[in-house]
């Protein structure tokens, strides 16, 4: 693991001892649907969502404009620390969220049934966070990293980046809670 130097403090790249608590969530997502016991999958799909979408609405909505009045050497500093764990968060939360999700409906019976507009309102919106969160949001953290990492970061580069990148994270957090609504629905059996 390299290190770099910012603000005058040696910064750690990214760690790949994360990697077990990624293995252990699948893990554990894994047991539970393997197990096929409601409240074990469904408190899996609860803590996964809640961590997904208490990051996203941190994330979008106190971390995002406060980082907007750091200086560029603060919002570095800020940004070379937060976005390797972000890495592994994020991924792994959404993956776990969606994955327990699905097999939840379908013990349910949720999916076997026709087709209400909820069912298909949360199907449209786990898809639109998935691709926005995997296609958008982790490679645009994967750019900004390694841009920050550098000697001399192009800050114009970064500015770009994270303007769309706040955008994305804003309309997550609308999706989350929608989906949040959605979910009651499903738990109400309305």
């Amino acid at each position: 693991m390299t290190t770099i130097t910012v603000a005058g403090e040696r910064v750690r790249g990214i760690d790949w001892n994360n990697l077990w608590w990624v293995a252990a969530s699948l893990a554990a997502m894994t047991a539970a649907i393997l197990l096929d016991e409601f409240w074990y999958l469904n408190f899996v799909h609860v803590i996964a969502g809640l961590l997904w979408t208490g990051i996203d609405l941190f994330m979008g909505f106190v971390i995002g404009p406060i980082m907007r009045t750091l200086s560029l050497e603060a919002r570095r500093a800020m940004i070379v620390r937060l976005m390797p764990r972000m890495l592994f968060i994020m991924p792994t939360v959404s993956t776990v969220t969606a994955t327990s999700g699905w097999f939840l409906a379908e013990m349910r019976g949720h999916i076997e049934t026709p087709m209400s507009w909820w069912v298909i309102a949360a199907l449209v919106i786990v898809a639109i966070l998935t691709i926005q969160g995997l296609g958008i949001l982790l490679p645009t953290n994967i750019r900004v990293y390694l841009q920050m990492r550098r000697a001399d970061p192009d800050m114009a580069l970064v500015g770009r980046l994270m303007r769309r990148y706040v955008r994305v994270v804003a309309s997550q957090g609308v999706m989350q809670i929608a989906i949040i609504v959605i979910m009651t629905r499903f738990v109400a059996r309305i």
